[in-house]
């Protein structure tokens, strides 16, 4: 219980409208949570009530903690994520960590969906549901499982009910055994594969790079960890006439390095503005300690670049850094989180202010669009087609 209560106080003390919010709804999304997780085990109480709630933060815990009396321990935990994810924010997350698995992680090695918003599926997807990547050596792989394969059903069910896409799909792949119908784009054959989890690889985060055109390198860079912006730098390897920047699929980051890296293109600019709840916003900028490249640039995006993604490709749309090409953003950066530690060893992952674009505009739930529409098909993975690259040598 009393993590419980170290979660609730710190939302109200930490989050960025936690000072100002209805203790009411954040008590009543935990407490839909907790009978919710009792009630699937089984294990419902008949006298579990809400109490009345007056809006006082004390007060109504102290009501709310005496009619859960000690609490169900799998269900308390239940009220925090449940807590959480009443905020509706694509940023505020509660994370266990994870127990330690011997020889290493295991999965099914499929690690990418044409449906992915994000981290989540996007409820704008068109079909088909396709792979987009496989880990090498891991069971999907050795099932003979390629991206551009189209997803029919997952454990039976369409991967697409009408033109929406099933959600139920993360769940059915977090499970240990996933029953998949395939279509291969080449020749429109259809198998079905059970899949098991078994051990898997996953290599650290890397920048690519490769020479495109006389003049144009192409860089890929999967994600703004620390060192990203000197790594892409370093890849151009002097100042090459063009860069293609591909950040699809791209999950976001450190802002340090957005700005550090966007400093290679532009000195003296805003990139982004960070806004508390009360007072002026603070404007980031370019680092300008970062010599100039002085080159063209293209952006490739999806709805897989998200967060410090989307506030690189809003710099560079806004500044008129460059050109972006794909598809839209996914519009889930409301703002970098901080990490709060809780005495069961969680922490609670909060964001204490909101993100804006250059312009001022918001971005979060809404992405940022691109100047050209070029998005992947299944067709082009299976056999190696790149309709963004190939829409970036036209325009270079």
């Amino acid at each position: 219980m009393n993590t419980l209560r170290q979660a609730y106080f710190c939302v109200l003390a930490n989050y960025y409208s936690g000072p100002v919010m209805d203790s009411k709804a954040l008590l009543k999304s935990a407490f839909a949570a907790y009978t919710q997780n009792l009630m699937r085990r089984g294990a419902d109480r008949a006298d579990l009530r809400l109490p009345a709630l007056t809006g006082n933060h004390d007060t109504d815990w102290a009501a709310f903690a005496k009619v859960l009396g000690a609490g169900d321990p799998a269900a308390l935990r239940a009220a925090i994520t449940g807590m959480v994810a009443g905020l509706h924010d694509n940023h505020a997350r509660s994370v266990r960590p994870a127990p330690p698995q011997d020889g290493g992680p295991t999965g099914t090695g499929i690690v990418g969906a044409s449906a992915q918003q994000g981290s989540q599926l996007d409820p704008a997807a068109r079909p088909p549901l396709f792979i987009t990547q496989v880990l090498p050596g891991s069971p999907a792989a050795k099932a003979g499982i390629r991206a551009g394969d189209i997803i029919v059903k997952v454990n039976g069910v369409p991967a697409f009910i009408g033109d929406t896409v099933n959600q139920g799909l993360l769940d059915a792949f977090a499970s240990g055994t996933v029953r998949l119908t395939l279509k291969r784009p080449t020749t429109g054959r259809n198998r079905v594969v059970e899949l098991r989890e078994g051990p898997i690889r996953r290599q650290p985060p890397a920048v690519t790079s490769k020479k495109l055109a006389d003049g144009v390198v192409y860089v890929r860079l999967p994600g703004f960890y620390e060192g990203a912006a000197d790594q892409v730098i370093a890849k151009l390897g002097g100042k090459p006439e063009a860069v293609v920047l591909d950040l699809r699929g791209n999950g976001g980051g450190s802002p340090r390095e957005v700005t550090r890296l966007l400093g290679a293109f532009a000195h003296g600019k805003v990139t982004s503005y960070f806004c508390p709840l009360k007072g002026d916003c603070v404007p980031n900028r370019t680092d300008d300690s970062v010599p100039l490249l002085g080159s063209r640039l293209v952006v490739l995006t999806d709805r897989g670049c998200a967060s410090a993604c989307e506030d690189f490709s809003a710099a560079v749309k806004d500044n008129g850094l460059g050109t972006l090409i794909g598809t839209r953003t996914a519009g889930a950066v409301s703002g970098p989180s901080e990490g709060y530690l809780l005495d069961d060893g969680s922490v609670l992952l909060l964001p204490r202010v909101r993100h804006l674009g250059p312009a001022r505009e918001i971005i979060d739930t809404i992405g940022v669009p691109v100047d050209h529409h070029a998005p992947m098909t299944a067709l082009d993975l299976a056999t190696g087609r790149d309709p963004g690259v190939a829409k970036a040598l036209t325009l270079l």
